[in-house]
């Protein structure tokens, strides 16, 4: 089918690879299934998808080390962790390693797709209509998904660009982790945690010092705000 977009799963356990894979093929996706990470890691050296999917305890190369390859090569590749790995300070870890989203085993097929859906839509639109802006030290061209500091383009994953894109359009307000949960990963619920790990990686990129923040706020006991005002 033309223009259909790609997800490769990265997954050692045959029943959920196929399972997975025929999902998302009667969905409408170009699914490729690959089994252990060392065959993953050699066809994430070629064209990379429209979403990764990566279980987290692989043969030959981990899920972590995989993530980092594939962060390293498209900063902008959506990535999902899959794993059976349930604890909070494991979703933490994944997600510190570059994945943009997690999912402990078992499942809902239907969540996995939606969270997929999401991720290609929000990739795949052009924003044709939206005008840049600036906000203090920050250009924004939201047609081409650049955000520009000081006049340098920043290098952002998708789910940083579009977590600063939601904060840049939303100044000195306060936003609770359910706020930004709903608006930029599109969940009704999910955890805290998540955006906890991606508002600390995104103050490295932004903060001159990330322990003192000047730009993204902690409003105790109710969530962030962003703001240019005295950042000077």
């Amino acid at each position: 089918m033309e223009n259909q977009p790609s997800v490769t799963i990265v997954e050692d356990d045959a029943t959920v690879l196929s399972v997975v894979t025929e999902y998302l093929r009667g969905r409408g996706y170009s699914v490729t299934g690959i089994s252990d990470g060392i065959q993953a890691r050699d066809a994430l050296r070629g064209p990379l998808p429209d979403v990764l999917i990566l279980d987290r305890m692989l043969p030959g190369v981990g899920g972590d080390e995989l993530c980092r390859q594939a962060r390293a090569a498209s900063p902008q590749l959506p990535i999902i962790m899959l794993t059976a790995l349930d604890a909070v300070e494991e979703r933490i870890d994944g997600l510190e390693h570059g994945a943009d989203d997690y999912i402990a085993k078992p499942f809902s097929l239907r969540e996995l797709q939606l969270r997929v859906d999401a991720m290609v839509r929000r990739t795949r639109s052009s924003h044709v209509s939206s005008e840049p802006f600036t906000l203090g030290q920050f250009r924004v061209d939201p047609a081409h998904r650049k955000i520009l500091l000081d006049g340098n383009e920043m290098t952002l994953t998708t789910r940083e660009y579009e977590l600063f894109l939601f904060l840049l359009q939303n100044p000195e307000r306060v936003l609770s982790r359910d706020d930004i949960l709903r608006e930029v990963w599109g969940w009704s619920f999910g955890e805290a945690s998540t955006v906890t790990v991606h508002v600390r990686r995104l103050r490295e990129k932004i903060e001159p010092e990330p322990r003192y923040p000047r730009f993204l706020l902690t409003e105790w006991g109710k969530g962030y705000r962003f703001t240019v005002k005295d950042a000077a």
